[in-house]
């Protein structure tokens, strides 16, 4: 058995929760491990930091200041000053816990001081999940410049944390090819594909998901398809609004978004202002709640800005599949999610940027028959069981370890 010191951004509150951390963080204790999770208390919740103990390990929870869907002068203030709130919280709740290994996410980059401590107070191995590659992803959007004090500052800062992890673990091929291109410093030995996984649950059945329509008010006789997650930036919001408006009151078409983000109001914005009959917007649900939606719909939508330079490869893609869903992913060139998905043969890629090309494929989604959608999504389905589970990851990580 090996103590684990697991430290992320994301609010975590029990490893009996769903998402791409919390399930193979409980993979990882079934193996026999026990593993303690850092994970903030935004300014906003009014809630102070506490340790919640648990049989398998625990969950730190840290004040800090507010990160998430904030302004980018806050974001960028609390960022850097977490690693300091971070490392105040592991020497007072940890200081009798030695850690075998300390795990850790980006975003942020800015957690070098705290896995420096632990790597040498207890001599602990280190693991990255590298799930953001940061500056380079603000540079590409236009929000920072390379010729910046600010941009040098977090690109020294992502160096040291990639020369101090002594394993990488990349969400795909083009990530593992991106990181060792770009950091000539790096041993590309340590580097290695380590996806996004879930644990894997079973589908709903049909007539719950004709309930749900009629719960939304979804019409039941269109091919629905959905967009979950976040709305900022990195979606390019007002690309998918341009992408609704070409697809606009079309009787065999629905378009539903779930989310929440900086650039929301622009989704709310349009519907307000041309009062589709063929777009809804449902604000960020609960992942429970989430998920059954998902099983009401017909096609996942992946979203990604078309100025990308890296691959990003989003983690909604799992929740679509977890319910058999055919994807159509509009991204970047450089994102190897539409690879995936094309490869694996359960759905289409297009270029972003253009919303011709999404209206396009979208076209010949609704003109496939109904045996050839219906294996597509099955398709979707097996290539999640077949590639994703948190199970077999968990279990790879833990051979490192």
């Amino acid at each position: 058995m090996k103590n684990i010191l697991f430290a992320t951004l994301v609010d975590i509150n029990s490893l009996d929760e769903s998402g791409i951390y919390q399930d193979l963080l409980r993979e990882i204790t079934l193996l026999g491990h026990r593993v303690y999770v850092v994970s903030p208390y935004e300014r906003r919740q009014n809630k102070q930091t506490v340790f919640l103990p648990s049989r398998t390990g625990g969950i730190l929870k840290v004040r800090v200041g507010n990160i998430q869907k904030t302004g980018k002068l806050e974001k960028g203030i609390s960022t850097v000053r977490l690693e300091r709130q971070y490392l105040k919280a592991v020497k007072k709740y940890f200081a009798d816990i030695k850690f075998d290994t300390v795990m850790y996410s980006t975003p942020p980059i800015t957690l070098g001081k705290l896995i420096s401590y632990i790597r040498h107070r207890d001599g602990a191995e280190s693991y990255l999940l590298l799930k953001d590659i940061f500056p380079q992803n603000a540079v590409d959007l236009g929000m920072l410049a390379k010729k910046t004090y600010l941009y040098r500052y977090f690109r020294k800062k992502e160096t040291r944390l990639y020369e101090m992890s002594d394993f990488i673990g990349c969400m795909s091929k083009a990530n593992v090819d991106y990181l060792v291109k770009h950091n000539r410093q790096l041993d590309p030995s340590k580097v290695h594909i380590c996806p996004n996984s879930i644990s894997i649950r079973p589908q709903e059945n049909a007539a719950k998901c004709d309930e749900i329509r009629d719960q939304y008010g979804i019409p039941r006789e269109k091919k629905v398809f959905v967009y979950g997650g976040n709305l900022g930036k990195p979606q390019s919001v007002a690309f998918i609004t341009q992408c609704l408006k070409l697809n606009q009151n079309k009787d065999d078409r629905y378009f539903l978004i779930c989310g929440e983000g900086t650039d929301a109001e622009l989704i709310t914005e349009y519907i307000e202002e041309e009062a589709p009959t063929n777009v809804m917007f449902i604000q960020a649900l609960p992942k429970k709640e989430y998920d059954e939606l998902l099983c009401a719909c017909d096609v996942g939508l992946i979203f990604l800005d078309h100025r990308f330079t890296i691959p990003n490869f989003p983690s909604r893609l799992l929740s679509y599949m977890q319910q058999g869903l055919p994807v159509l992913a509009c991204t970047d060139a450089h994102s190897d999610v539409g690879f995936t998905v094309i490869s694996g043969e359960f759905g289409y890629w297009c270029m972003s940027g253009n919303a011709k090309y999404f209206s396009q494929a979208v076209d010949e989604i609704l003109s496939m028959d109904d045996a050839a959608f219906e294996e597509m999504g099955r398709r979707s389905r097996a290539y999640l069981e077949q590639n994703y589970s948190a199970s077999y990851w968990a279990a790879k990580i833990a051979e490192k370890l």
